[in-house]
């Protein structure tokens, strides 16, 4: 899987160049608003794919958050797509004002890979999670537990970036993708977790843990 160590995210490279190369040539045709427009334009993109460092808790139990941004479900589900039992379900919606690189909840070997084309709508709403366009992974843990995370396109995302392939060992808190522009997470987690977060919190990717293993 390729290494994400870089302070801004490489999916962030092309767009940062295009918005800098227009910013160049409205500087030299001397059309300031517009330089200065395609200047932000930039240095928010720059924002946008932002890659900071995260230090996951020392709790080995500990599940931890993929995203950043704001819990907007939690509750118990029925899971029928890789699962195929009930589990608990965290959902976490990212603005565009979040850092958009996501982290492995957990360590774990890659047993299951899933991609769904779909439709578009806000990633806020819980509709999302079965019908926007999604990925999802499918991890075991050294102790048999089975974790899924889904990356979920949102209103103006269109790219869902995803690394690891079948068989792959994730480290916790570890970066394995990202959303363009804008999207939700999913985390399914086994129904004898104890969960310790709740409705409306913000989570900090690789730092926020949303509950222990048992």
């Amino acid at each position: 899987m390729r290494q994400q160590n870089q302070p801004v995210a490489a999916e962030g490279y092309p767009f940062i160049a295009l918005f800098a190369f227009i910013t160049l040539v409205f500087a030299l045709l001397g059309w300031a608003f517009l330089t200065v427009i395609s200047l932000a334009l930039t240095l928010f993109t720059v924002y946008f794919f932002r890659n900071p460092e995260r230090h996951p808790p020392l709790d080995p139990d500990a599940v931890i958050a993929p995203a950043d941004g704001k819990i907007v479900f939690v509750g118990a589900v029925q899971e029928e797509r890789s699962l195929k039992t009930e589990a608990i379900k965290v959902s976490i919606f990212m603005s565009v004002f979040n850092v958009h690189v996501n982290r492995a909840p957990f360590s774990g070997k890659v047993i299951d890979l899933f991609y769904n084309k779909g439709e578009f709508f806000n990633a806020a709403l819980d509709k999302a999670s079965l019908s926007n366009e999604q990925a999802g992974i499918l991890l075991e843990t050294e102790r048999g537990h089975r974790i899924l995370f889904v990356q979920i396109a949102g209103l103006i995302a269109r790219r869902i970036v995803s690394y690891p392939v079948i068989g792959e060992q994730l480290a916790r808190g570890e970066r394995y993708g990202l959303i363009r522009f804008g999207s939700r997470v999913d985390v399914y987690l086994p129904p004898e977790t104890e969960v310790t977060v709740r409705l409306g919190e913000r989570t900090v990717a690789g730092e926020s843990v949303l509950g222990y293993l048992k």
